[in-house]
C-alpha cells in the first residue's frame, strides 16, 4: 500500500526547494560571522552585536545577494522535479494518469473512505473493438479514438474524479465521495461523450463497483468487482454499462 501524502510530500518541490534554500542561505552571513568573531577576545552576544553594527551594509548585502541566488536556484530545480514527478504519473499518449498514479490515489482514497465512511465508486472502461478501428483505418486512427476516450472522461470527470488510462485500451475513473447510482450516472455520461466525438465504431463498455463506506474499503477487492462488472458488459453486447 502507498503512504497517503503528508503536507511534505503534497507541498510542490519548487516551493519545497525555495524553502530549503532560505536555509541553506543564511549559512553565508552566518560563516562570515563566525570567521571574523575567530580569535576574539570579546565573544558572546555583545561580540556578536557590536560585529553587526560596524559592518551592517556587509552582513546585508551577504545575506541578500545569497538568498536570492540560492532561491532562484531551488525554484528552477523544485520546478524541474514537479514536471520530472508529473510525467512519471502521466500516460503519455493521453495526457491522463498511469497506473502509478491511479495506485497511489486509490490507496489514498480508499483509505479516506473507510476513514470517514465516505462513498467510493471506481469506473472500469474498456474501448469496445479497438482492433477492428485498427484494421479498417490503421494504427494512427485506434490512437485518435483512445484520445477521444481520454478526451470524454476528461470532460464528464468532475474535479475531484481521477481519469487514468491503465493498459491499451482500458481506462478508469476514480471518483470519491460517489455512491453507486451517481456513479452510474457518471458513467452514462462519458459514454455519451465518446459517442459524439462522432468517430466511427467507437463505442466504450464500463463496469462499476463501489463502496459505500461504513466498513473498510479494499482497493484490490473493488478493482476485482469493477473489473468483472465490466466482463459482463462485454457479455451483454458491449456500448452498455453495468454495476458491480
Amino acid at each position: 500500500m502507498t503512504v497517503p501524502a503528508g503536507p511534505l510530500q503534497a507541498l510542490p518541490r519548487r516551493h519545497l526547494y525555495s524553502a530549503i534554500a532560505v536555509v541553506l542561505a543564511a549559512g553565508a552571513p552566518l560563516g562570515l560571522l563566525a570567521l571574523r568573531l575567530a580569535g576574539r577576545e570579546e565573544g558572546g552576544l555583545a561580540g556578536i552585536r557590536r560585529e553587526l553594527q560596524a559592518d551592517a551594509s556587509t552582513y546585508l548585502y551577504v545575506t541578500v545577494s545569497t538568498l536570492l541566488v540560492f532561491l532562484l536556484f531551488g525554484y528552477l530545480l523544485g520546478r524541474q522535479a514537479d514536471v520530472l514527478l508529473a510525467l512519471s504519473r502521466t500516460d503519455p499518449l493521453t495526457g491522463l494518469g498511469n497506473p502509478l498514479a491511479l495506485e497511489e490515489r486509490l490507496d489514498q482514497e480508499t483509505a479516506r473512505a473507510s476513514r470517514y465512511g465516505q462513498p467510493l465508486s471506481l469506473l472500469v472502461m474498456d474501448v469496445d473493438r479497438l482492433k477492428a478501428i485498427n484494421d479498417r483505418h490503421g494504427h494512427h486512427a485506434g490512437d485518435l479514438a483512445l484520445q477521444a476516450v481520454a478526451r470524454a472522461l476528461r470532460n464528464g470527470a468532475r474535479e475531484t474524479d481521477l481519469p487514468a488510462r491503465v493498459g491499451g485500451d482500458e481506462f478508469v475513473l476514480l471518483a470519491p465521495s460517489t455512491p453507486g447510482p451517481a456513479a452510474v450516472a457518471l458513467a452514462e455520461r462519458v459514454r455519451a461523450l465518446v459517442a459524439a466525438e462522432g468517430i466511427d465504431g467507437l463505442t466504450v463498455s464500463a463496469g462499476i463497483a463501489t463502496a459505500e463506506g461504513g466498513g473498510p474499503a479494499d482497493p484490490l477487492a473493488l478493482r476485482d468487482r469493477a473489473d468483472r462488472a465490466l466482463y459482463e458488459a462485454k457479455r451483454r453486447g458491449r456500448d452498455r454499462v453495468m454495476s458491480a
